[in-house]
């Protein structure tokens, strides 16, 4: 098989939650790029509708299925849904996602459950849903986790405080090797790439105060665009990575090995 050939997804079937806008959109549009006929969830339809239109003009064939994964029973009738339109599913991106910023001796309880709920509990569910019921049945899958590189370290004095982003995305990461572990014998990969700084609805609060800091701090200066998730991305879901599972790929310009 040559390296095109692996890399390429014709006649796969992906999954990506948060897929309306931002990262999770610029993973949809890699992988739909590739060949992958992808499916995206989010909670408001004329955001998913404006996202199907988008791909469709790139070529790729596009579903969405309206979601608020944030809560159990959400999760397991949009499985229902998606494997429904898709038929089966090779590859899952568990990108939706949320932030919350306070104090940590003010952070508020709800704002913590919220985080736990939608950053760890729905790609929990979601990956036992979609793995039990397609992917171990056929031997198969490419997982693919967006964690952060905010799951790997704290953050720097003065900058931002987010205690429970960070801590349900340091747990996404260590689900993520684990799940790596026990699925490897099923023929299913599982990954996370760990974002830094992309301009994004999320983040676009706080990189309006921290911007310049950020940039400084930075080995490459630049934030992230709407571009550099989607070579590793493609790595991940493909064939070409068929031997790397329980990896954290940082991306975010070198910030992380400073």
């Amino acid at each position: 098989m040559s390296l095109k050939q692996a890399l390429d997804r014709g006649g796969r079937k992906a999954i990506v939650t948060g897929g309306s806008r931002g990262l999770g959109l610029q993973i949809a549009e890699a992988l739909g790029e590739m060949g992958a006929a992808v499916l995206l969830a989010a909670r408001k339809q004329d955001e998913l509708d404006e996202a199907v239109a988008h791909l469709a003009k790139m070529g790729v064939k596009a579903h969405a299925v309206a979601a608020d994964l944030g809560k159990p029973e959400s999760v397991h009738a949009f499985a229902d849904a998606a494997l429904a339109k898709l038929g089966h599913c090779d590859i899952l991106v568990n990108n939706a996602g949320a932030s919350w910023g306070a104090p940590a001796e003010d952070y508020p309880f709800d704002a913590w459950l919220k985080m736990v709920s939608l950053n760890m509990n729905a790609p929990f569910l979601l990956s036992q849903a979609i793995g039990k019921r397609s992917m171990i049945p056929r031997r198969y899958g490419r997982i693919i986790n967006v964690a952060s590189i905010a799951g790997l370290r704290g953050n720097p004095l003065g900058t931002i405080q987010t205690l429970g982003y960070n801590t349900t995305k340091g747990a996404l990461v260590n689900f993520t090797r684990t799940l790596a572990g026990e699925w490897g014998q099923y023929g299913i990969t599982v990954n996370a790439l760990a974002p830094g700084f992309f301009w994004s609805k999320m983040a676009k609060g706080a990189l309006e105060k921290i911007e310049t800091m950020v940039k400084n701090a930075t080995p490459l200066h630049r934030l992230g665009d709407d571009q550099d998730l989607k070579g590793a991305a493609v790595l991940f879901a493909s064939d070409a990575g068929k031997h790397i599972t329980g990896q954290i790929l940082a991306i975010d310009g070198g910030v992380s090995c400073v």
